[in-house]
């Protein structure tokens, strides 16, 4: 990993930290474009359901007139861990950002991949 994505790992660290309330944020995100704009974000619960902090971030920087992102990490709120996006998140990324890499694995040893080559994400069982 390069130190700029160090530095978005960080990012979404601090959102965490200083944004993220119990029973409202259940993640926060931050991404950054190739000139080195970032982005961050929190997601959001409500009784309907609620919009992932992922998905809170591309309206954010399209309402700055980015239109690419480079690299973007996600962060679990409660576990305070990189989570991998959900399902629903990796079809809305590819269809907006395909070319976006994403950090995911454990915080202590995380990793770089393109959006394409994460795995399928596991199916949901009720």
């Amino acid at each position: 990993m390069r130190d700029t994505d160090r530095a978005l790992v960080q990012a979404a660290t601090a959102v965490v930290r200083l944004r993220c309330r119990p029973g409202r944020h259940p993640d926060a995100a931050a991404a950054r474009t190739a000139d080195g704009r970032l982005f961050t974000a929190v997601g959001v619960e409500h009784v309907t359901g609620g919009v992932c902090a992922e998905v809170v971030l591309l309206g954010t920087a399209a309402t700055q007139g980015v239109t690419e992102l480079e690299t973007i990490v996600a962060m679990d709120a409660g576990r305070r861990e990189i989570m991998t996006p959900c399902a629903r998140c990796r079809q809305i990324l590819a269809e907006h950002q395909p070319a976006i890499r994403v950090i995911v694995g454990p915080a202590a040893e995380p990793r770089v991949v393109p959006l394409a080559e994460l795995p399928p994400p596991e199916p949901v069982t009720g």
